[in-house]
């Protein structure tokens, strides 16, 4: 004997129901089978409604009964051939007339009581298992094989309505006795419903289709409980929250019972009872997909390497703490607690308790948060009164994560992995609980961070350990547009090679943005942020802390310096920096210093490589001499790509003017050239160097020796500044002339040295470091206490597109492996 339990969106509607009656064939072939149905979908809802309406006062519960009625006579039409509908459709319309008449029983005496509620709520499935047993039976393979049984005859309980007791030792004798005479392979049997010893309506609460189907399956000895509904089984996490959450195939009774009780809304922890001690394995199984596996539950032995079985979490959740000196050592005091809150029917969720004994804080659900508190303050009165306790606090939408398994108690520093892993991305731990079996290490974390914190579990635990990133990118021109070429064609050898799952979440430029969370494929984002939303800074800002995404990473590839006034506002929501702008870490120092102590506070890298150099590794150099004990006395170097190249390429048969537009067309310069060229670009590099040397310095402390004419730095646009230089080629010319003259070469190099720093135009002789520096390249030399007589130096391309994002690419990958 199988027991086939399906639930309301496997029932829903008359396409559904050839789903299930496609199963139910298939399985008769070698099985005798019970089938348990729950309500067509929805109709529990009207029922309810309907039923309170009335009770109102309200007339709309009419309209819904007629709803209720035309759902079932259109599945009756779809499903049974039209010269055998007129026996069931008088059926139907005398179930709904009874409807009618209690509920016109509710609307007069305006009240709704226990007793009347669970009649009313009763006759979804009486409604659904009266037309599915129908259709069964005008089904080629089951015409003679099927039949329906009311279970309010074989399953009795007592007269708690809403949520009755069963009367197992009557209950199990009616089951027997049936099913020991019937002759039929198949019985489709409604769920949830049941009657008291004196013959009324009763239900079986929530679960109560499952737990009907728990409660046969015991009563005949079944091989097997199948529940079937429309996912493929237990899952790793709540998929609609996790989108790579897997299937579970093999689970306990106890982690099941963990799993139900903690969310995984396919199962309720009643159900299992039943079955429980008599060893009666549970297969949950898809209606939509029945040739998946789905998850077995049985205490057969599941040994395998990961001893998570799955993370789960109850939404809506209050924590009550009640605290103060008087509870240390007070006998009865948790025991007053709990019955305070008892007396006023409030479930306790969540317990935990310092050892101190100076606190205890309790979960409950949101909605018991007031009476809770009220009740508890009310039982210690006059502890309150003497200042020996507090008055109880209540904090509200919180919610509980857990992580379950029966194999957790083997293994070490599961707990430990766990927080690290909700602490690496900002997840706040306000309680924690954990039994000595350690099938379950629970934590209270803030309801809006619940998301998150279960995307960045089920990847430490179930995932490879595979680091999901997701991007938000300001500014895609040719340094952004070659980033995002970069990111897809390496895309899946990060994931491979360094188990880095790189998405793109968000992306703007200065006209329109766009987000999707499930990822904007990396081939088609430039033709979809064409149709966009308007770009704005703030709300790209806001919507990218709304989203709260675990490993978020904003990267900004802009010179704006209002963009780079937005940084704090990610570092402080645990969202890291990856910049190209160099305006934020050469602003104000302590500004620069507020953004690396928030970096370091909450836990958010902040990187800035491509600030120097584009992609060289210089900062990145300088960071780990620094770190390993070394100390920077002197830089000297040439820190301009778009200037190296501007130099080298200007002579006698170039104008200045013609260098400096070639620059700009190749990408070497800013979109202002005069950013470039007054050297306000290489004295914000300077400064970097020297803060990340240890060294306080202001831009203002740099001496800025301009090689330009006073009319060129007087300009207030790009065309005129180009006139500018038409008009002084002179001064220009006689600059190189100088310089040729003495066999030299016109460097633009920054210096640091005792304290001073300066930029300037230099001439530089033949044999010098700078001398044979070609193209765009640049040249850092560092003198320390270890690279005293020879420098430590660092040399190549320093400007580009593809040089600078890559140099970004970089970093993003330094987030993934933090």
């Amino acid at each position: 004997m199988k027991i086939l339990k399906f639930g309301g969106t496997s029932v829903a509607d008359a396409a559904n129901i050839r789903r299930v009656i496609d199963i139910v064939k298939s399985q008769s072939k070698d099985n005798r089978l019970v089938i348990v149905v729950s309500a067509f979908s929805g109709v529990t809802d009207l029922l309810l409604t309907a039923s309170r309406e009335a009770a109102a006062k309200n007339e709309n519960y009419k309209e819904i009964s007629r709803l209720i009625e035309q759902k079932h006579l259109d599945a009756i039409r779809d499903l049974i051939p039209v010269n055998h509908q007129s026996a069931l459709l008088s059926h139907v319309k005398r179930i709904i007339n009874h409807l009618d008449t209690l509920f016109d029983g509710c609307f007069l005496l305006g009240e709704l009581s226990a007793r009347t509620s669970d009649t009313i709520v009763g006759f979804g499935e009486i409604l659904s298992s009266s037309v599915i047993s129908e259709a069964m039976k005008q089904e080629d393979g089951l015409r003679n094989e099927a039949a329906f049984k009311d279970s309010r005859e074989l399953i009795k309980t007592n007269r708690s309505f809403g949520k009755a007791a069963v009367n197992f030792e009557t209950t199990n004798r009616l089951i027997s006795d049936y099913f020991t005479s019937a002759a039929q392979r198949v019985t489709v049997i409604p769920g949830f419903v049941a009657s008291s010893s004196d013959g009324n309506n009763t239900t079986l609460g929530r679960g109560g289709s499952d737990y009907t189907a728990a409660i046969l399956a015991a009563a005949l000895h079944a091989t097997v409980l199948e529940i079937w509904t429309d996912v493929n089984g237990m899952y790793t996490a709540n998929p609609r929250l996790v989108k790579q959450a897997q299937p579970i195939e093999r689970i306990s009774y106890q982690e099941a019972m963990e799993l139900s009780h903690f969310g995984a809304k396919v199962l309720y922890p009643p159900t299992i009872q039943p079955v429980l001690n008599l060893k009666i394995p549970i297969l949950i199984k898809n209606t939509f997909e029945p040739e998946a596996v789905g998850t077995r539950i049985s205490d057969e032995n599941n040994v395998q390497s990961n001893p998570i079985k799955g993370i789960t979490h109850i939404d809506r959740i209050a924590l009550l703490t009640i605290e103060g000196s008087g509870i240390i050592g007070v006998t009865g005091f948790s025991k007053r607690v709990f019955e305070a809150l008892s007396n006023k029917g409030i479930n306790v969720i969540f317990i935990t308790q310092a050892s101190s004994e100076h606190s205890i804080c309790i979960g409950i659900q949101h909605e018991d948060a007031d009476a809770a508190r009220t009740s508890v303050d009310e039982a210690f009165e006059i502890e309150i009164t003497q200042q020996r306790i507090d008055p109880c606090t209540v904090e509200k939408n919180l919610c509980i994560v857990a992580l379950v398994g029966e194999n957790m108690k083997n293994h070490q520093g599961l707990s430990g992995k766990m927080f690290s892993t909700l602490g690496k991305n900002n997840v706040n731990i306000r309680a924690i609980a954990q039994g000595a079996s350690e099938r379950n290490i629970s934590v209270v974390i803030n309801e809006k961070d619940v998301q998150k914190a279960l995307n960045t579990l089920h990847e430490r635990f179930f995932e490879d350990n595979i680091k999901q990133l997701n991007l938000f990118v300001m500014g895609v021109g040719n340094v952004g547009e070659k980033f995002m070429e970069q990111i897809s064609s390496q895309k899946k050898y990060l994931k491979d090679n360094l188990k880095i799952n790189v998405r793109l979440i968000g992306v703007s430029n200065s006209r329109k943005m766009l987000f999707d969370e499930d990822g904007i494929p990396l081939k088609e984002w430039k033709s979809l942020l064409e149709h966009g939303e308007k770009a704005d800074k703030e709300t790209f800002v806001e919507r990218v802390k709304a989203l709260n995404l675990r490993n978020s990473v904003f990267v900004d590839i802009t010179a704006n310096e209002e963009i780079s006034k937005t940084y704090a506002q990610y570092l402080e929501k645990n969202i890291a920096v990856v910049t190209c702008n160099k305006i934020a870490c050469a602003s104000g120092f302590e500004n620069y210093k507020n953004l690396k102590n928030l970096s370091r506070k909450y836990n958010a890298p902040f990187l800035f490589e491509t600030n120097v150099g584009a992609g060289l590794p210089i900062i990145d150099t300088l960071k780990r001499m620094i770190a390993s004990g070394d100390k920077v006395n002197k830089i000297q170097a040439v820190l301009s790509g778009s200037l190296n190249f501007i130099f080298n390429n200007f002579n006698e048969n170039a104008s200045f003017h013609d260098v400096v537009k070639e620059a700009g067309v190749q990408g070497f310069t800013e979109p202002d050239p005069k950013i470039d060229l007054s050297g306000v670009d290489v004295a914000r590099k300077i400064l970097i160097l020297i803060r990340e040397s240890g060294y306080e310095m202001e831009i203002n402390d740099i001496e800025n020796k301009s090689f330009l004419p006073q009319s060129s730095l007087d300009t207030d646009n790009v065309p005129d500044f180009f006139s500018s230089l038409t008009a002084n080629a002179a001064h220009f010319d006689a600059l190189y002339k100088e310089a040729a003259s003495k066999d030299c070469r016109l460097k633009y190099v920054a210096q640091f040295e005792n304290g001073k720093a300066s930029v300037g135009l230099q001439v530089i002789p033949k044999g010098h470091d700078f001398y044979n520096l070609e193209g765009k390249d640049n040249i850092v030399l560092f003198y320390t206490d270890r690279y005293v007589d020879q420098p430590l130096i660092i040399k190549g391309a320093g400007a580009g597109a593809a040089v600078t994002a890559s140099g970004i690419f970089a970093d993003v990958i330094r987030v993934g492996n933090v």
